[in-house]
Parts: C-alpha cells; structure tokens; sequence
C-alpha cells in the first residue's frame, strides 16, 4: 500500500491593529513600544478616536515683508489684530483694510506684548517700550510707554508679564525686573526688583510668571521669577512693597528656558519651553500644595526635543500657543532655517508633529489660529491645502508582532478610513525594526490607481506599496491591499500627500501566513 503524504498548509491569521492614538513616541525602545504610539507622525492628529489628517492654512494678508509678531488687542466688543515686519506695525483687523502706523518704527521687529486693562504693551530689548490703547470715543493711540525710573535704559526692557495685578519688565542681560510703584498702575514710576542678590546660580532673567494652585486667581497666587540658568524662585504675597506679606517660598533647579518667550500660560498652570522639553510648573517644582498639571509633560517626545535644542537654541521663532478650539496646543520650533510644530491633544497628552508651514510667530485672533510667514499672514486650520499645495502626511506605527511571535509574511492590508473625497495612499509593512521609503502619491485622480478587484496584485510594480484611490465616503472604507514583507515584528507605514480631502483613519485590517514554510 502506498502512502500519500499530507500536504502542510500555512495557516491564514487575521489582525486588527488600532491606529495609534496615543501619538508620537520618541523615548521609547523600539522592541518595547507600546502597540498605541507611532514612532513617526507627520501632519497627522491623534483624537480620541482616531487619527485625522491635520488642516491646512489660506492666504489672510500679503505683505512684502517678513513677519516677525501677532498680538492681539481686546477692548469690549471689538478685537484688534497687529503685526510688526521690518520694523512697522501694522493693522490686520481686516483682510480688505490693512494699514501701517508711519509714525510708528521699530528697530527689532521681535516683540513680547501683554495686555493689561486696556493696553497693549510691545517690548523688544532695543527700543523704548510702546503701548497701545483706543480712548473712549474709540480713537488709537500708539504712544511710548509712559513709565520711568532712575537707573533705567528703557531700551533694555526685552520681556514683559503680569501678575498681582503688576506689569512687570524684565531688564535684558541682568537679574533686574522693574514693576509699577502702585498696583494697578498703566504709567507712572517704576520701582526695581534685583534678584542678583537670591539668585544662587547667575545668568539673567527671562521671564516671571503669575502661578496658581487653585486653577484660578486667588490669594494663593505665586509669582515665580525664572533665570536663564534654570533657577525659579518662587514669591508667595500679594504686595512686594511690603516685607510682612511678599516672602521668598522656595528656590528650584529646572532646565533651562528657551528664550523670552518660553512660557505658555493653560488652566491656571504655565507651561516652561525649556532644554529638556515643555514642562509645566506643577511637574517642575516640588511643592506640596502643586495640582497635577492639565497639560501632559513632553516626555514621550524628549529625544525629539533634545534632538532640536542641541542646535537651535539661539534661533528666533520658540513660541508656545493654546488653540482652545482645536483642542491643542503647538509649540513652534525653529530647525536650521525652517520650522516644525510640536502639538499635543490637550485632552489625551498625545503628541504629533506638523511640517511645512514656515511660521515665524503665531497669535490668535477671534479664536482664529494665524502665524506669520516670509511676506504674509495665514490662517490656519481653514480648508485641506497649505494655501493650495498638497499636504505630505506620514504616519509610523509602533513595531507589533501582531499576537504572534512566530516568523509570518504579511499579505493584506485593509485601511479602514473617512474621507471627504477620493484620495490617494501608500500603505506598506516595513519589519524587524528595518527603514524602507516608499514614496508618496499625490492625488491626481490617476485612473492607473490599483484597486482590488480591479488589477492582479502580480500586476503591481510596487506590491510593498500599492497606490490606491479612495473613493469618497462618509462611512468607513474597507479595501484589501496587497502587501508582501516577512519578519517577526511589523510596523504599519500610512503615507498620503493630498488636497482637498479630510482623512480619518481608524484601523488597519492585517492578514498574514506564519509558519517555518513562509520564507
């Protein structure tokens, strides 16, 4: 009797792999990562939910000039929007009516601005501070500041904050703060601060800040100074000019701030953008009484960073903005001569990064986000082009062995996504912590687009990374693609560059053979 032996068949395994909401990690291991990060995130947002393609930006004002600082001006019902390029201001309320101030110059067009009461105060460390205020009838006025001292070179005055109801100047290049002899005061005289005397490790000062413990402003409001050299020395009381009540609470080693313009004001918390990342106070100092912080601490993105503060430290453009009605907030990072934004969902903590927008400052307006750019104004989170250009978006995921540590070759791949209208993507399986590029796809409505049922997956010149046109849909899209890769750990690589589309991504179907037999 002859035998016949069995044929050993592979056995098909399905996966469903969550698209990663818990954002970008770049402190992680790669062998270790938890399956919910990416260790890329381009252009692309973690929601609660979901990962959405980020919004792009239009057109707002064209002036021939580079943009250098926003501000705001708030005064009952009526809003006011500036701009200050190659040393002019100008008036940007309104798209059809922008206008410049001729009477007024500056010689640095970098500027720190506070509002208090109803002036705004422009400070740059080279002129002497100006302020602006509109009276009762509604007429503008752009005046200097209006306040003096024995001692002081106004010019000098390069940083400007408010706290126990004080506007308080910092003095460049010295441990010198100047604040108004009476509370409350919009001019006047201006008595000195020198923290030279407490300040245990030199440097100057770059910023003070109005700190709570109760998530609002009351009697246990803190006045934190914060030094160069990362020293923040914490006031409790509420009057300087009395001895009895203003005491020194404590003195902190933090890293080492970013600038003047390094801190980010959220919920009663300040956000320090500092060497080692975006730290709120509460996280930085070890107070008792601190609350947890309402913004998650950076540290998923630390070597991220680190990465950017080894070589730009001294380079114009580290802000730090809450846009309330996105839900984020974006930390503008300046790397050689371009930029890239830091953004974390302030509701989750996770984090992404945005690129191509060459932004030099942001501000908002009526809750708009704008940012300035080589010669104009964009609005930003308005339509899906960055002002008709395509947007590149990437996405990583964290290296997975997809609930099996055998060896398995990957074969299908099923992006179950929304979007606005059709659009184009690559989607491939990079393994075993490898680095493939597979290039975008721009969305040209190409009727060579594969798609199943349509073209033979031999058919395809690029298996690892077919192309494919997305219908539109407003339910979510399931499409088998085919793939070809073989490892023991995968890593989901989600590519789109295209306009006029909105693109939510859900989850990634994954079919895949394992076995000795797969090689």
């Amino acid at each position: 009797m002859k035998l016949k032996l069995a044929a050993r068949v592979n056995k098909s395994v399905s996966y469903i792999l969550p698209a990663p909401i818990k954002g970008l990690n770049m402190r992680d291991s790669l062998a270790d990562m938890d399956a919910g990060y990416a260790i890329v995130m381009d252009n692309y947002m973690p929601q609660d939910t979901k990962v959405a393609l980020r919004k792009g930006y239009i057109k707002y004002a064209e002036l021939d000039e580079k943009i250098c600082t926003l501000a705001e001006y708030k005064a009952g019902d009526t809003n006011s929007f500036f701009a200050v390029a190659a040393g002019k201001l100008y008036n940007v309320s309104s798209r059809k009516n922008i206008y410049a101030y001729d009477a007024v110059s500056f010689s640095n067009s970098y500027c720190r601005t506070q509002q208090y009461k109803n002036y705004l105060y422009f400070v740059n460390g080279s002129d002497t501070p100006k302020v602006y205020y509109q009276d009762e009838s509604g007429a503008e006025h752009f005046e200097d500041w209006g306040f003096s001292a024995e001692n002081l070179n106004a010019t000098r005055i390069a940083g400007v904050s408010l706290s126990k109801q004080r506007l308080w100047f910092i003095e460049s290049g010295s441990l010198k703060v100047w604040y108004p002899a009476t509370a409350g005061n919009i001019s006047g005289p201006l008595n000195c601060f020198d923290l030279s005397q407490i300040a245990r490790f030199g440097g100057e000062l770059r910023a003070v800040a109005n700190w709570t413990q109760d998530g609002g402003q009351g009697i246990d409001d803190l006045t934190v100074f914060i030094t160069s050299e990362g020293e923040a020395l914490v006031y409790a009381g509420s009057d300087i000019n009395n001895a009895a009540t203003w005491k020194l609470s404590g003195s902190y080693k933090i890293s080492r701030p970013i600038g003047y313009n390094c801190l980010v004001p959220y919920q009663g918390d300040v956000v320090i953008i500092s060497e080692d990342g975006y730290v709120p106070l509460s996280k930085a100092l070890p107070l008792e009484q601190a609350n947890a912080s309402q913004i998650a601490f950076s540290d998923s993105i630390r070597g991220l960073i680190l990465s950017r503060t080894a070589r730009n430290l001294n380079r114009y453009g580290w802000q730090g903005i809450i846009y309330s009605r996105g839900g984020y907030a974006l930390f503008n990072v300046p790397v050689s001569n371009q930029y890239e934004q830091h953004v974390i969902n302030v509701n989750t903590g996770a984090w992404c990064r945005f690129t191509g927008i060459r932004s030099h400052c942001w501000g908002i307006y009526n809750q708009k986000l704008y940012f300035g750019a080589d010669k104009g104004i964009f609005l930003f989170d308005e339509g899906y082009s960055d002002d008709g250009v395509e947007i590149s978006g990437c996405v990583e995921q964290a290296y997975n062995n997809l609930g099996s540590n055998s060896i398995k070759k990957i074969q299908l791949l099923n992006p179950r996504t929304k979007s606005s209208s059709g659009y184009s993507l690559v989607i491939y399986t990079n393994m075993d912590m490898e680095n493939r590029k597979v290039n975008y796809k721009e969305n040209l409505a190409d009727s060579s687009l594969h798609k199943w049922n349509e073209t033979k997956w031999s058919s395809s010149a690029a298996p690892a990374g077919i192309r494919w046109g997305a219908a539109e849909s407003t339910t979510i899209r399931s499409q088998w693609i085919a793939n070809s890769s073989t490892g023991y750990k995968a890593s989901v690589v989600f590519k789109t560059k295209t306009k006029g589309n909105l693109i939510e991504w859900y989850e990634t179907g994954i079919r895949y053979e394992t076995g000795s037999g797969v090689l």
